[in-house]
C-alpha cells in the first residue's frame, strides 16, 4: 500500500468513528435513565456501592440501579408488586448489607 492509500483509509477510519460516535450520542438522547424497572444482572448503570456498574445489580428492580429507557416511558413501567419506574435514585429493593 502506497502512503496516500493508507493516508486516504486512517481518514476514512476517523469519519466513520466519529459518525458512529455521533449516532449513539443521539440514540441516547432519546433515552432516559429509568430506576427500579431491571432485573437481577440487567441493569444497564448505577448499582450501588461496591459494583462496577453494567450487569451489576444482584436483586429484581432494584431502586439505585437503572436501565435506559425510551423518553417519557419511566414513570409508566410497572413491575410486579405495584412498584414503577422513576427517574430518581429509589430506597427500595436493596440488596442486603
Amino acid at each position: 500500500m502506497s502512503k496516500t492509500t493508507l493516508t486516504k483509509a486512517a481518514i476514512a477510519g476517523a469519519f466513520t468513528a466519529a459518525a458512529a460516535i455521533t449516532a449513539t450520542t443521539a440514540q441516547a438522547a432519546d433515552m432516559d435513565k429509568c430506576y427500579g424497572v431491571a432485573l437481577a444482572g440487567e441493569n444497564d448503570c448505577a448499582a450501588g456501592p461496591g459494583t462496577s456498574c453494567e450487569g451489576t445489580s444482584t436483586v429484581d428492580y432494584q431502586g439505585n440501579a437503572w436501565s435506559l429507557v425510551p423518553a417519557g416511558t419511566c414513570e409508566s413501567i410497572e413491575a410486579p408488586g405495584g412498584r414503577s419506574g422513576s427517574l430518581d435514585e429509589i430506597d427500595r429493593d436493596l440488596p442486603e448489607a
